[in-house]
């Protein structure tokens, strides 16, 4: 549980969740999805929030008040629904467009959180029951860009990974060294086309077919 929770910090906070591979939504089995979210919220709770100018800055503002009306929204609309705010939950005042970083618990699947993207320090724990329910709550959605998984069990992971629509997706890692050697796109809303690696050099290339006929 413990890698997973690394892992989640890793994969949600990068650019405090404004990347376009940051995860929003981990779907954690029901067994340890409360101690998985406690866990996340001590560790999103002590985060330093502040200008990056200032030493020991882990979390900066968002891009402009738009950016954080959008994930202030976002988070209303889970808790209206039923979600619970383990840490964070609301904007900072003074200047600067500051949102806290926030963990949700118990997010259901009807939320806006579930199915949009986030760009902002917001981490949604949604309990399933098995590794199927997961894929499917996974894919229930218009985006399609990264996912991952974190498992024992070689079978989960090959099972999830065929089933997530996704283009990109990690096994007990996320957003890991090597893209510049490997392709990177999405599918659905994500977008279509590959960069980086053999494929990315190839959507930058015409293919031209020749027939010729030996007498």
């Amino acid at each position: 549980l413990g890698a997973a929770v690394d892992g989640a910090m890793t994969a949600k906070m990068r650019n405090i969740g404004e990347a376009c591979t940051a995860a929003n939504r981990f779907h954690v089995h029901t067994s340890v999805a409360g101690e998985f979210a406690r866990r996340l919220a001590d560790r999103m709770g002590a985060l330093r929030i502040g200008p990056g100018v200032e030493e020991d800055v882990q979390v900066g503002p968002l891009i402009n008040a738009a950016a954080r009306e959008k994930v202030g929204e976002l988070v209303a609309d889970a808790v209206g629904r039923g979600a619970k705010v383990l840490a964070g939950g609301e904007r900072m005042d003074g200047p600067g467009y500051f949102y806290r970083p926030t963990v949700l618990a118990g997010v259901p699947r009807d939320a806006r959180v579930v199915g949009e993207e986030v760009f902002g320090p917001v981490l949604s724990v949604i309990p399933v029951t098995s590794a199927e329910e997961a894929v499917a709550i996974a894919n229930d959605s218009a985006y399609g860009l990264a996912g991952g998984v974190w498992t024992r069990s070689l079978d989960t992971a090959i099972k999830v990974v065929k089933g997530v629509r996704t283009g990109k997706m990690f096994v007990n890692s996320y957003n890991t060294a090597g893209i510049d050697d490997m392709p990177h796109g999405g599918v659905k809303d994500s977008g279509t086309g590959r960069e980086f690696g053999l494929a990315g050099l190839e959507e930058y290339q015409e293919q031209k077919t020749v027939q010729i006929l030996l007498r």
